[in-house]
Order: structure tokens, then C-alpha cells, then sequence
């Protein structure tokens, strides 16, 4: 009877596998459907289920990222799950959670469900694909789950053959060249990845996540003996998740791999495993080597908004649909990473919003495309109008999808990137990068959070003009027959419509109230930092202290 809540993560991780093996014993195509179905739901529930024993405690002021001790210990890493995997290397089998990887494996066992339902119609090699499914959605949970490095790193490389597959086998006319390329560029991230789990190793003895930044503060810390190994570290770190996120100039893949992709995939593809690149940069990049990241901030910050600005750029070139919103996608994960490099308490924050919000409406956006494609046969822009008579309710949809996607507020989109841009000035104001050593000015922060802010608005311009092109002006003859959304459809779309909404009228509730005890621990911000206002002693208007983390 202890088993169930005692293994409960573990549970949540391999309960996809136990429906692949299902999924291949079953013999009839139905079957194999509903199975697979049946796995996604269990495992959505399941996830659900966590709120239960999540701690909801703010911890103590001089609470450590640590695992969970006592009952005052709140945001730690919780329902900690610990064997020996390989004893004579130190490998441990070691899993938890915390408010960093909470909210994403509530998102990625949702939007598993959702892609499954988009898939329902698949005929070719239905077992096959079903399958390979519920085993990326194993690889992508013990990502988000692992505490011991090379664990994460054995997950983050099990979901590379699945999606390899997908595309190779179920993809479009150049499946095997986006296929290849997607192989090609993550295992090259993985390489990089493998020399820094080498190398910790051989310094600290351990692969423990939690314990490891102790371990290697001194060390590897500004001013320690190998200072420079540390960045050369960081970099390779970053190297192997700036490849998944995708960033300019490592995000060639993306396209042609989305292009190709199956729908269902695409969804997957954007709105969880780039999130895996994300997750990596705030568990394992920063809280490893975080005197190297404020040293190395101004080129990752420029990456940043290189990616931005570019990403906008190209899907403002697109005319293919698919290709627009794949653009898209490397433009907003160039906020994430922005977010990420100036490590102040709103931009670590709003680039943690940005991921989920991104999830959803990255999928969204992903399945309306091949809505449209499943019934007009092509995904041409020009050749596209005036279905807004035609299809009124796919027409309020993709409404939804693309203004959240460009940022208006009260939608998730506005929430992220609010922050991530806060974030940089309140960087600016405070000079804290600059006391950190890396000779960064006030004007090179404001300098990114402008250009920022222009990303932003060339997004709004090219979601509104693709509205524009799609679903007004006037009506096309061969479009006026189009079957509006089937139920099947709605299924998938209104609940991502519906988290899109709920997201940016109550960002706390949903989200911040999981990640901001575990950001400020995992980045040492103090009380002040988080924006706390304080009454100064001279009665004039009191301003919120704005220094970032230690």
C-alpha cells in the first residue's frame, strides 16, 4: 500500500512505456488508439494527482535549495525518489520535483493528451507510431524529473530517437533531410553535454544535481583556481541547450524539421522538448556554473535578441503557414534565453512564464495550421482568404492563438514577455551584472531591453497580417464548402484556448504560485529582490528594491 505515493513520480514517468508495450501487443487499430489514449489520460491525471502532496509553504529565509527536510522546508525538491543505478560510478536513479519542473510536467502530460486526440486519424503504422509516442513522452518526463546529471542526461538523449523517428518515418515529402538534420544538430548538443557530465564528475565525484553548485563553488567560482574551465564548461552547457532551444545561430533544424513534422508532432516539438533546451539553461547551466553565466551575460544576451529580432524577421517572410509559426517559435525562445542571461528575479520568472505560455500556444498555433491543411490540401498564405465566413469558430480560435502569441494582455503570451523586458531594466537600474564583474553598462541593458521591445512589436506585426491573409478580405470561391471544426477538433483547441485565458488574467495562481520559492532559492534571491516594496524613512514614494540574487 506505500508503494503508490512513495514512487509516485516514478510512476508518472514509465506509466507511458508500460501503454507502449500495450500499444504493441494490441491488434486491431482501434485499440491501439484508445490504448494509447487511455496511457496520455493516466498519465495527465497522475499529474494532477501531485497537487496533493506539493508543498505550498513559502520556505524560511534562510531556507537552502536542499532536498526536503522537516515540514517547514518548503519550496525544496519534493517526493525525492533515490536507488543506486551504477554504485561503482556514484550513478544514482535520483528523481523529485520542485516549482522549476512542476509546472512543465503538468504541461507536457496535458499537451500529450491533446496530441494524442490530433492524432487520431494516423493510418500509417499505427502501432509503430503510437508507440514511439508514449515513449517520448517518457524521455521528456525523466528530463523534468531528474536530479542526478547523468541521469538527466540519459532522458534528455531518450527522446531524441523517438521524435527522429516520427519525423523520419510519418513526416512530409523531405522527412529523411529533417529528420537527419534534427539528429545531427541535437546530438551535437549532446556531445557538448556529455564532456561537462564527464568533467564534473572527475572534479566533485558526484552527478547529484542539488549537491553539485556546493561542490563546485570553489573551484569553479569567480576568482577560484579554475575559473576558466568553468566557462569553457558553461559554454559547452550552453551549447548543447541553445541547439534545443532553438537560438540564432544553431536554429536551422527547426524549420525543416516542423515543416515536415505530422501535425501532432509539431505540437510535441514546440511546445515540449524546445522546453527541454529551456529547463536545462535553469537546472543545470545557471545553478552549476552561475559565476560564469554573469560573466558570459552580455553574449548570451545578445543571442537573446539576435534570435528575436531574426526569428520575427523571417516568419514576417514566410508564405507558408507552418514555416511562419515555426519562425515564430525561435523568436520567442530568444526571450527566454534574454530572460535567462540577465539573471534578475523578474527575467528568470518571465522566461519561466514565457516556456509555458509558449507550450501553449505554440501547440495551438501548430494544430490550427493543420486544420487548414487537412481541408484546403496546402498551407500557402496567398492562396489563403476570407474564411472567417466560412469557419467562424476555427476563425475565434486561431483569434485567440495568434493574439496571445503576440503578447495582447490578458492573454498568456503578455505576462512573459512583461517580465522578461522588466527583467533587463530592473538589471539596468540596479547594475547588478556590472558588480558582478562582467563590465556590462546600464546603456548595453537598456540597449537589449529596446531591441526587446521591437521583437515584440514586429510579432504583433506579422501575427496580425497573417490573421489578415487567412481570415479576412475576400471570400475565395474554392474555400466557401469548408467544414467548420468537428468536435474531435474543438477537443484539442479549446482547452489550450481556455489556459491561454486563464493564464494571463491569473498568472500567480497558476503558475507563480509554484515557481517563485524554488527560483528564489535555486538563484539565491533575497527579499528585496523579488520587488518587495519598502517605505523609505523620508516619507517620499516608496520604490522596490531592485538588486538580484547573490
Amino acid at each position: 500500500m506505500d508503494f503508490f505515493p512513495h514512487h509516485l513520480l516514478s510512476i508518472l514517468i514509465f506509466l507511458p512505456t508500460i501503454g507502449a508495450l500495450c500499444v504493441l501487443g494490441a491488434k486491431r487499430h482501434n485499440a491501439v488508439r484508445w490504448t494509447a489514449l487511455g496511457a496520455t489520460l493516466a498519465t495527465f491525471v497522475l499529474s494532477l494527482l501531485l497537487l496533493v502532496p506539493f508543498d505550498w509553504h513559502s520556505p524560511a529565509a534562510d531556507a537552502t535549495y536542499s532536498f526536503r527536510e522537516g515540514a517547514n522546508a518548503g519550496g525544496v525538491v519534493q517526493l525525492v525518489e533515490r536507488a543506486d543505478w551504477i554504485p561503482a560510478f556514484h550513478i544514482q536513479y535520483l528523481v523529485g520535483m520542485d516549482g522549476l519542473s512542476f509546472p512543465l510536467i503538468l504541461l507536457t502530460t496535458l499537451i500529450s493528451v491533446l496530441a494524442c486526440i490530433a492524432s487520431w486519424k494516423t493510418e500509417k503504422m499505427t502501432r509503430g507510431y503510437f508507440a514511439l509516442f508514449l515513449f517520448l513522452e517518457t524521455g521528456i518526463l525523466g528530463t523534468f524529473l531528474s536530479l542526478d546529471f547523468f541521469l538527466f542526461y540519459v532522458f534528455f538523449e531518450v527522446s531524441l530517437l523517438p521524435m527522429y523517428f516520427l519525423i523520419g518515418i510519418w513526416g512530409g515529402p523531405r522527412k529523411e533531410y529533417a529528420a537527419i538534420k534534427f539528429f545531427l544538430y541535437t546530438l551535437l548538443g549532446s556531445i557538448a553535454m556529455l564532456i561537462v557530465v564527464i568533467g564534473v564528475y572527475l572534479h566533485t565525484g558526484s552527478f547529484d544535481l542539488i549537491a553539485l553548485p556546493g561542490l563546485l563553488r570553489a573551484k569553479f567560482g569567480a576568482g577560484g583556481e579554475m575559473f576558466g574551465v568553468a566557462k569553457g564548461f558553461f559554454l559547452l552547457l550552453m551549447l548543447a541547450f541553445l541547439i534545443k532551444v532553438p537560438a540564432v545561430p544553431l536554429h536551422t533544424w527547426l524549420p525543416d524539421a516542423h515543416v515536415e513534422a505530422p501535425t501532432p508532432i509539431s505540437m510535441i516539438l514546440a511546445a515540449l522538448l524546445l522546453k527541454m533546451g529551456g529547463y536545462g539553461i535553469f537546472r543545470v547551466a545557471y545553478p552549476l556554473f552561475p559565476d560564469a553565466g554573469k560573466t558570459l551575460w552580455l553574449l548570451l544576451g545578445i543571442i537573446g535578441v539576435v534570435s528575436m529580432i531574426y526569428g520575427a524577421l523571417c516568419a514576417m517572410a514566410q508564405t507558408d503557414f507552418k514555416r511562419l509559426v515555426a519562425y515564430s517559435s525561435v523568436s520567442h525562445m530568444g526571450l527566454v534565453v534574454l530572460g535567462a542571461a540577465v539573471m534578475t528575479p523578474a527575467g528568470v520568472n518571465g522566461a519561466m512564464f514565457m516556456m509555458i505560455a509558449h507550450g501553449i500556444t505554440s501547440a495551438m498555433l501548430f494544430f490550427i495550421v493543420g486544420v487548414v491543411y487537412d481541408r484546403a490540401h496546402h498551407r500557402e498564405l496567398p492562396r489563403l482568404g476570407g474564411l472567417a465566413s466560412t469557419m467562424p469558430v476555427y476563425t475565434a480560435f486561431s483569434t485567440v492563438a495568434c493574439f496571445a502569441n503576440l503578447g495582447l494582455p490578458a492573454l498568456c503570451g503578455f505576462v512573459g514577455e512583461f517580465l522578461v523586458i522588466a527583467g533587463v531594466f530592473q538589471a539596468a537600474r540596479s547594475g547588478s551584472v556590472l558588480r558582478a564583474g562582467s563590465f556590462a553598462t546600464a546603456g548595453q541593458m537598456y540597449t537589449l531591453a529596446v531591441i526587446a521591445c521591437v521583437g515584440v512589436i514586429l510579432t504583433a506585426a506579422y501575427m496580425l497580417w497573417t490573421l489578415q491573409r487567412i481570415f479576412f478580405g475576400p471570400e475565395r470561391p474554392e474555400y466557401q464548402s469548408l467544414p467548420e471544426v468537428d468536435q474531435r477538433e474543438i477537443a484539442v483547441l479549446a482547452p489550450l484556448a481556455a489556459l491561454a485565458v486563464l493564464l494571463g488574467i491569473l498568472p500567480t495562481l497558476f503558475f507563480f504560485t509554484f515557481t517563485r520559492t524554488t527560483v528564489d532559492a535555486l538563484y539565491g534571491f533575497d527579499r528585496a529582490s523579488r520587488g518587495v516594496i519598502t517605505q523609505p524613512e523620508n516619507g517620499t514614494t516608496p520604490q522596490p528594491e531592485l538588486a538580484v540574487g547573490r
